[in-house]
């Protein structure tokens, strides 16, 4: 599904996004997608995601992993059933493309730094 990522850029079934974005476990994808608190990471973040089930979020952190998950949030996703997996972005396009083919999978991913 993600082909290829280089910072700023990710393409995804063809089709070049060049903005922060979300991947619901259904495909549909949704670009521009921004934090309220910029480089902190909060379930508030992506409750459209939450609301489609996944059984794990992959999170690509960005280039360097400046994007961190708010403290506790991996605890409160267990709570829902749902795995959190984060790593920087060019890492988590491989295991985000890995699980689709096993897990209702869904990701978030910062594309600059």
């Amino acid at each position: 599904m993600i082909e290829s990522y280089s910072f700023g850029s990710m393409v995804i079934n063809g089709r070049h996004y060049r903005a922060d974005l979300i991947i619901y476990p259904d495909g549909r994808i949704q670009d521009s997608w921004w934090r309220a608190s910029g480089h902190r990471l909060a379930a508030d973040d992506f409750r459209e995601l939450l609301d489609a089930g996944p059984e794990v979020i992959v999170v690509g952190t960005g280039s360097a992993g400046l994007m961190r998950p708010e403290k506790g949030l991996a605890g409160q996703l267990a709570g829902l059933g749902i795995e959190l997996i984060e790593s920087p972005t060019a890492k988590a396009k491989d295991i985000f493309n890995e699980l689709i083919t096993r897990k209702k999978t869904g990701g978030c991913f910062h594309l600059t730094c």
